[in-house]
């Protein structure tokens, strides 16, 4: 589910810091030996060949807007077959399909937040695992910095949204899910699409990371994740909120 970007739609992928977080993602969902995974919103499918790497069993999903449901080779991992449809909710999935979901940049995009949530709700097993990551951190300072020189921000596209900690912590219970864990996430830049970036990708992950932990600091990071278990019940998400 790529967005317009100035920088280029693949800028994640050509960034080596951006990478890295990808990188620790995979291993992060590799460690914990649950699967399979569906990798919602797959886009390049960067995050689908990390997983698969690492032993990890993954099907991807991807929306295409205006395509009917059908199975496609991913453009830069062609050995990837992905699931891709221009219905903005549906998945082609049965009901208890997975034992994981990942949101890796996807939730802050989509139309329907609430039915969206259900709908992964329904093809995750009884006691699944949702791990949200990349979600837009309303209060970022780098977001504000973005917006200020007219380059991209999160809130631009028609559909686009930002979250706080209240917002979450009243939308997943809503919809079937129990939150285990949340935090606040990059506080340095990591798309940067250069040689420079490459170069230097571990030490500015590691950098990115450790500012991560200052205590208030954080509270302006670009960034929140979410780990969440889906509890029993069926969820229709109808009730949609701004």
């Amino acid at each position: 589910m790529a967005d317009a970007n100035p920088r280029g739609v693949d800028v994640n992928i050509r960034s080596g810091p951006q990478m890295r977080e990808y990188e620790h993602i995979a291993d992060r969902i590799a460690a914990a030996h649950v699967g399979p995974v569906l990798d919602w919103g797959c886009g390049w499918g960067q995050i689908t060949d990390l997983l698969r790497q690492r032993g990890v069993e993954v099907e991807s999903f991807d929306y295409r807007e205006d395509e009917p449901p059908h199975v496609i080779s991913l453009e830069r991992f062609p050995e990837i077959t992905a699931h891709v449809s221009g219905d903005p909710v549906a998945l082609p999935f049965p009901d208890d399909h997975f034992a994981t979901v990942l949101s890796c940049g996807v939730l802050e995009h989509v139309q329907f937040p609430e039915r969206s949530l259900a709908e992964l709700h329904r093809v995750l097993d009884r006691n699944g695992r949702l791990l949200i990551y990349k979600l837009p951190n309303r209060f970022s300072y780098l977001e504000a910095i973005a917006r200020g020189l007219g380059l991209y921000y999160h809130g631009r596209l028609p559909h686009d949204r930002v979250y706080d900690q209240r917002r979450i912590f009243d939308l997943l219970p809503r919809y079937g899910f129990r939150i285990d864990s949340f935090r606040r996430t990059n506080m340095l830049p990591l798309t940067i699409g250069s040689t420079f970036a490459w170069r230097y990708s571990s030490q500015i992950w590691s950098a990115n990371r450790w500012l991560g932990g200052i205590p208030l600091a954080n509270l302006l990071a670009t960034n929140l994740e979410v780990d969440a278990t889906a509890i029993p019940g069926r969820f229709d998400g109808r009730a949609e909120t701004a």
